[in-house]
């Protein structure tokens, strides 16, 4: 989801790295939940993320949309999936103030309080400043911090889907409603409604590159 801030108004001023110490680890978020309310539509999913939901949850793509835990909205020109809050609040949040999909909870979640900084077909990390209200945080490895179990292959991942989509939004400006909203919906049907195997890195690689995806903005 594109700010129009700069990197020096929300950050603090540095970037960083996977292997580079930042201070945000608020030792697991004790009494605090403060960033699981008021996120609004702003938790955006990827495919990654869907995969995990609908495999951990045993739910589809569809059964998460029919049980308003996820809803589609425009997000920088394209319909794209996001977490639904219960009112104010997150509907994973549970009556402990805890997350109950910790495990498999979205990149966005995984990040907080720090962000992604895209810039000539790669991305840096960078910390945000005055997001996470914890007072004693203290340093730890960015990738410690992202918590994702092959990290190398989902920071490939989270690059290719950023840029792709970078690509098919500024292509899409010159289309028509009609066409845009059909690429769109392939989108969807391509990299989140069709389930994956248990390779998904392969297999998103494949949807991307191969044969069965259809490449509307070529017609």
């Amino acid at each position: 989801m594109k700010r129009n801030v700069t990197l020096e108004q929300i950050s603090d001023g540095r970037l960083y790295d996977a292997n580079d110490l930042v201070k945000c680890d608020c030792h697991g978020c004790a009494d605090c939940s403060d960033c699981c309310k008021g996120m609004g539509e702003s938790v955006v999913l990827d495919p990654y993320d869907v995969y995990r939901l609908t495999n951990g949850l045993n739910k589809s793509f569809m059964d998460l949309i029919a049980g308003e835990l996820i809803s589609l909205s425009v997000i920088d020109g394209l319909i794209l999936p996001h977490l639904n809050m219960n009112g104010n609040v997150c509907r994973f949040l549970n009556d402990e103030g805890r997350c109950s999909i910790h495990n498999i909870r979205p990149s966005i979640c995984r990040l907080f309080p720090l962000g992604r900084y895209y810039e000539n077909g790669d991305f840096k990390y960078f910390l945000q400043k005055g997001e996470c209200l914890c007072e004693n945080k203290t340093k730890i490895k960015v990738k410690k911090w992202v918590d994702e179990p092959d990290f190398a292959k989902h920071e490939s991942f989270v690059n290719t889907w950023h840029y792709y989509l970078y690509e098919v939004a500024g292509k899409s400006v010159d289309l028509s409603q009609d066409k845009q909203k059909e690429v769109c919906i392939k989108i969807l049907e391509v990299f989140f409604i069709r389930p994956y195997s248990s390779n998904f890195f392969e297999e998103f690689s494949e949807r991307l590159n191969g044969s069965e995806r259809t490449d509307l903005l070529q017609t």
